[in-house]
């Protein structure tokens, strides 16, 4: 479909600057009536009357703007009157100073304020003083934006942006101009969302080429778009409604993501097909939902892979570039698409070249000038889901081993990378999503179960995610039942002539024309045949489908949860005590409430550093803010979900928070884990060996619990404690070593929960429960009982609800044993070891406090 090109030529100028998170979006551009004029040569002759030669030390002498009140009154229109301290106007008043007591330093101040025009229609009790319109700070000439400068270790390791940044937010002026001469820079950093910035370089917009450049700063700033145009073509309204807009982004996208999903399951269907099932057939005997597992952390691989290239975080060798980097084999599929299309998918090569990039990704690498550092981490694990190579399940690989990697045709390959990478026919920047929207938009791919087709299929438009329907079964229906059974199925009504055509129907070819405009062409694009690999939406999934938790959602909530938790550590804490809280979300998700508290309280740690003089040794490749998130993450958060794949994501989305160019990911293992965090035991329940509370008895053995808690403590606060000196890999051990310490707790407790759940009445659970204990009593006399999973642990599993029980005291004995025993916080309630577990039947019963 042909665009509009007025957004194309939006699309050209920002594709000359690179934006750095979002600021403007050409939609809203347009929507507004701001146009590029490509006629500028008028503005750039009067342009380059305020451009000078100026020398920046040693360097050759620079293109610069010296005088900036001079350029925006002659070339934008601006007034001299519309700045705020200059010599001869009032001078920024007090209340737009940010102080920065816990630096040491003078408080952040701008070198201008600009009011904007009073409000068209302002409210009875408005002020009277116009609102503020934006900040302008200049820096000397030459000076960078995005590099530290600091004066000594007390003072504020940041850089001219992060300050400007932070001058922005708390003064709740979203809007500002960070000028050093040479570049011009528009800020935008609204309270409680993203920052973005739009950098237009002095020089090109002085030169032919740059003109463009040129005449895109001029529709921005002219006074017309500041001042004069009604209220929703000015600029702050536009910058507003370009937010807007990246929501409908992350919408269409997540449907993108999803499209992938099932395109890389049909390129595994066809690979298993062209080894007549050889490639699959364990898997899917022994646990078919790990293929569903396996091909949602490739997706979640690539978007890792997607978000480290754009932000410059992978190695800029040409041999990384040329033959192992994401963005460049897309680029060669799209030119063999254009020059093969009818042979894409008899193709092969592109799922090999991926192999080999996860692999390096775990394992590092370093060749001449590429250099990788093992990330390590079971995102990118090999031997973590073996089919992907080729190998049979519980394979280990072997160092030069010869593969059989899968036959995934390049057509698929290049498929699932263009739904990854491009959106209304332009490549996407991953650089200017929020954590927050690619953990969301990932976060659509959850709830699904694999399974076979019975016989053949085809996906049906469903409330939260597409229900492949047997259309064999639906046709055995008398006519009459037909519609109905569609609607119990995927709750659509059909039209009355759609659903005379499936009363008609005889063929399953019918039953497709019939429902036609139902039929999710991007899950199914032709009848799945009978023992087809299908994935089908969980009935949770289908009731709630996903959503998008924005960061302007998560950052008030969380800054207003965390207010008296900070507030108790007094004026200004000490770092330690910063480390000592503890913050869980025990449904995590897509881990952006837990994203978001690393964010606010890797703010407070690093203000404790400075304000108490113990600011540590920074790493090389991190900022200090970056290295005090990371911190956090590793020793302050914690969560649950279970949803197995969503811990995968919640760790994914921290990773990507604090992920620094030289280091593994941050080890979250230990903190991040799976279970229904409703359904648990107590330590004392537990020893009891039973879910009601009564009077003590140490059936279990209190002696032994309690060691076992105590030894788990400590592995898992060397876990916690431990610096980047310690291998990802001897973390890996400790904590096997901490869970096996309590597999005996944690079995019995699951025990436990398997009786309860097991049975309808108290007489029949109690029953259970004295079956189960007698055996775990011959195993603690005898020590000679498996402790593999029981036929109750089993059925617990396999039942309707899927329930894994997770009892708190158990899992994070650190957090449960300490002296003021609990969370800090924990969501909308707070967790402590007087958590009232919820207990339910089947039936809704419920049991317990």
């Amino acid at each position: 479909m042909a665009k509009d090109p007025e957004v194309l030529a939006h699309q050209e100028w920002l594709g000359y600057l690179q934006p750095v998170g979002l600021v403007v979006s050409p939609a809203a551009l347009v929507d507004a009536g701001a146009y590029v004029d490509r006629d500028v040569i008028d503005v750039q002759n009067r342009f380059k009357e305020w451009v000078g030669e100026v020398p920046v030390g040693e360097s050759e002498p620079v293109a610069s703007v010296e005088d900036l009140r001079g350029l925006l009154c002659g070339v934008f229109g601006w007034r001299p009157s519309d700045f705020l301290g200059t010599p001869e106007a009032e001078p920024v008043p007090d209340s737009l100073e940010v102080p920065l007591t816990d630096y040491h330093e003078p408080p952040l101040r701008p070198t201008y304020a600009v009011r904007g025009p009073a409000p068209q229609n302002p409210a009875a009790d408005a002020p009277t003083a116009p609102p503020w319109l934006m900040l302008i700070q200049i820096l000397p000439t030459g000076l960078a934006l995005d590099e530290e400068h600091p004066a000594d270790d007390r003072h504020w390791k940041a850089s001219p942006q992060a300050r400007f940044e932070r001058l922005l937010r708390e003064t709740q002026v979203p809007l500002g101009l960070l000028v050093n001469g040479i570049q011009l820079r528009l800020a935008y950093a609204p309270r409680g969302e993203s920052a973005g910035h739009l950098t237009f370089p002095v020089r090109a917009m002085a030169e032919v080429p740059g003109r463009p450049i040129l005449a895109a700063l001029h529709m921005l700033l002219r006074s017309e778009r500041l001042f004069t145009n009604p209220e929703k073509q000015r600029l702050p309204a536009i910058l507003a409604a370009s937010r807007k807009y990246q929501n409908t982004v992350s919408t269409r996208l997540a449907g993108q993501v999803l499209a992938a999903l099932f395109d890389l399951l049909r390129g595994f269907q066809a690979a298993d097909d062209q080894r007549k099932g050889n490639l699959l057939r364990q898997v899917l005997t022994e646990n078919p939902d790990d293929v569903y597992a396996g091909l949602l952390t490739v997706l979640l691989r690539l978007v890792f892979v997607l978000y480290a290239e754009d932000r410059g975080l992978m190695s800029g060798d040409a041999v990384y570039v040329n033959y192992y980097a994401v963005t460049g084999l897309f680029e060669r599929l799209r030119a063999d698409a254009g020059r093969y299309p009818d042979t894409m998918d008899q193709r092969y090569g592109a799922w090999a070249q991926l192999l080999a990039l996860f692999r390096i990704v775990h394992d590092g690498a370093k060749h001449k000038g590429l250099v990788l550092p093992p990330r390590k981490g079971y995102l990118f694990d090999p031997d973590r889901y073996p089919f992907l190579e080729g190998r049979p399940p519980r394979s280990q690989r072997v160092a030069g081993e010869r593969l059989d990697v899968p036959m995934v045709p390049d057509g698929v390959v290049y498929r699932v990378l263009d739904n990854l990478l491009i959106l209304d026919g332009e490549r996407l920047s991953y650089r200017a999503l929020d954590v927050e929207q690619i953990g969301s938009v990932y976060e659509a791919m959850m709830g699904f179960r694999l399974e076979k087709a019975v016989g053949p299929s085809v996906a049906v438009k469903a409330h939260g995610a597409p229900v492949t329907v047997n259309l064999a079964d639906l046709l055995a229906l008398a006519p009459e039942q037909r519609g109905k059974r569609l609607k119990e199925l995927t709750d659509q009504s059909l039209s009355p002539a759609s659903l005379n055509a499936l009363k008609a129907a005889k063929t399953p070819g019918d039953a497709v024309a019939a429902l036609e405009r139902k039929v999710a062409r991007e899950v199914t694009p032709n009848i799945v045949a009978a023992g087809s690999m299908i994935l089908q939406p969980s009935d949770e999934r289908r009731r709630s489908g996903s959503h998008y938790t924005p960061r302007s959602l998560t950052e008030p909530i969380v800054r207003k949860a965390l207010e008296p938790v900070l507030k108790q550590l007094g004026e200004q804490p000490k770092p330690e005590q910063i480390f000592g809280l503890k913050v869980c979300d025990p449904a995590m998700g897509s881990g952006a409430f837990l994203v978001e508290a690393c964010r606010q309280l890797g703010a407070a740690l690093l203000r404790a550093w400075n304000f108490h003089g113990k600011m540590p040794r920074v790493p090389a490749d991190e900022t200090p803010e970056l290295f005090a998130q990371r911190m956090i993450a590793q020793r302050s958060l914690y969560g649950v979900d279970k949803n197995p794949m969503a811990v995968d994501l919640a760790k994914l989305s921290l990773w990507l928070v604090t992920l620094a160019k030289g280091h593994p990911f941050t080890f979250l293992d230990h903190a991040l884990r799976c279970g229904d965090s409703l359904v648990g035991l107590t330590k004392q329940q537990i020893v009891r060996f039973h879910w009601k509370d009564g009077p003590q008895q140490n059936i279990l053995g209190q002696d032994r619990v309690t060691e076992a808690l105590l030894v788990a403590t400590r592995t898992r606060q060397e876990i916690i404690n431990a610096g980047d000196e310690v291998p990802f890999h001897l973390k890996q051990q400790k904590l096997a070593s901490a869970d096996g310490t309590l597999n005996l707790v944690r079995f019995a407790g699951n025990l436990v929960v398997a009786a309860f759940f097991g049975a309808d009445n108290d007489r029949k659970r109690q029953e259970r429960r004295n079956d189960l204990l007698a055996q775990i009593t011959e195993y603690l006399r005898t020590g000679n009982m498996n402790l593999r999973p029981t036929a109750a642990e089993k059925a617990l599993r396999d039942e309707p609800k899927g329930i894994t029980p997770f009892h708190w005291e158990i899992e994070f004995p650190e957090v449960f044993g300490r002296e003021n025993p609990g969370f800090d916080y924990s969501g909308p309630r707070k967790l402590d070891s007087r958590l009232s577990y919820c207990r339910q039947s089947r039936e809704g019963e419920s049991n317990g406090t």
